[in-house]
């Protein structure tokens, strides 16, 4: 079996140097290639091919986001990782809905992010939400997926479309022409019907069932 082609992304040399060696270590992976903006991964991505893009969401001349989405729509089949070093539910939701397949912190283990490349190649989404604890960042666990999540109603949808456009339930009430109480239960029925707990994970799981489209 062909190893998975890794073309590595990120401003920073020695970040993504570093990440080159240590990913070099697994036979599994090939790294293929270094780009240290969003635009020299698209040129790179035309000439070397590969399978799985790391992206680093924060960069100069063109940002991990518009990278991805740019990526994806020219190459449907490649797939995307982000890597960033800070928790930001904006990035996290935005790159779902970029297309992204994956989020990790940039200081998760190798081995981490070695996993999360030969899952997304196995047709895997792994959206991880990075938690603090008293003495380090860690990654959490996938978000859950069952199977039977409950179909929202015509009127949720509205709802959620607009969370996801960012609103809060003032203006979301405002443009659906409802109580801005009514708008706090459908918010409610919306995250026990997903089984989250709040607005950025419901959103988060939304595209990844395929209820919210990833704009191009």
């Amino acid at each position: 079996m062909n190893p998975i082609r890794v073309l590595i992304t990120d401003d920073q040399a020695l970040m993504r140097e570093g990440l080159a060696l240590l990913l070099s270590r697994n036979t599994e992976l090939q790294v293929v290639g270094l780009a240290g903006h969003g635009k020299e991964a698209l040129e790179l991505t035309e000439t070397l091919h590969p399978d799985v893009v790391l992206m680093d969401v924060r960069m100069p001349v063109m940002d991990g986001i518009t990278a991805t989405r740019e990526l994806l729509r020219k190459h449907p089949n490649l797939k995307v990782i982000l890597l960033t070093t800070f928790d930001d539910d904006t990035a996290i939701v935005e790159g779902a809905r970029a297309g992204a397949h994956a989020y990790l912190l940039k200081d998760a283990d190798p081995a981490a992010v070695a996993q999360a490349v030969t899952a997304v190649m196995s047709g895997e989404q792994r959206f991880y939400v990075p938690v603090a604890s008293s003495t380090e960042r860690i990654v959490a666990q996938r978000l859950s997926m069952p199977k039977d999540v409950e179909a929202l109603s015509p009127r949720e949808k509205d709802v959620l479309n607009l969370m996801a456009a960012g609103l809060e339930n003032k203006r979301i009430a405002k443009a659906l022409n409802l109580s801005e109480s009514t708008v706090k239960n459908y918010v409610s029925t919306i995250l026990a019907k997903l089984g989250v707990t709040d607005r950025t994970k419901a959103v988060l799981k939304a595209v990844a069932l395929g209820w919210l489209a990833a704009p191009r």
